[in-house]
């Protein structure tokens, strides 16, 4: 059976589907001004990330367990610290200016996986042994934020 249709609903079909075939080519549009807006928005948002989205200097690593602190390193010498968690034991690196989990009895290793911590606010979480590495620094500003905010 063939559908029959009003010329206006015909007229109006087709111009909804030229109209949709045009809607992909928005670009064309644009103009030299417009292109320089969107190139200096961009460069604008790219400065502001790597001028305002830092963490500040770290200059302590902070082992807790249980969210109790077990032990607090310096940044400022490089030497190894065991921690037992209910695991077993996990062991934190420490290096002139960052820290990252060596090794950890969790079966995941997300924690080791992470790697070098450099920033304040920074965190490592063993949680299946429950244990954390956070790096905390002198610089108050971005003290409300860590490693989970970014």
């Amino acid at each position: 059976m063939k559908a029959v249709l009003p010329d206006d609903l015909r007229e109006i079909f087709s111009e909804a589907r030229h109209e949709s075939r045009n809607s992909g080519s928005w670009h064309k549009y644009l103009k030299a001004g417009d292109w320089l807006v969107l190139l200096v928005s961009g460069a604008l948002v790219v400065f502001s990330y790597a001028l305002l989205w830092r963490g500040g200097v770290a200059d302590r690593a902070i082992v807790k367990r249980d969210g109790k602190t077990v032990i607090e390193l310096s940044l400022n010498s490089a030497r190894k610290a065991r921690v037992e968690g209910p695991l077993g034991t996990t062991v934190i690196e420490v290096q002139p200016g960052r820290a990252r989990v060596f090794s950890d009895p969790g079966p995941r290793q997300y924690c080791v996986q992470q790697g070098w911590l450099t920033r304040a606010g920074a965190v490592a979480i063993c949680a299946p042994n429950h244990l954390t590495l956070q790096l905390n620094g002198r610089n108050a500003d971005n003290a409300d934020y860590d490693s989970l905010n970014y």
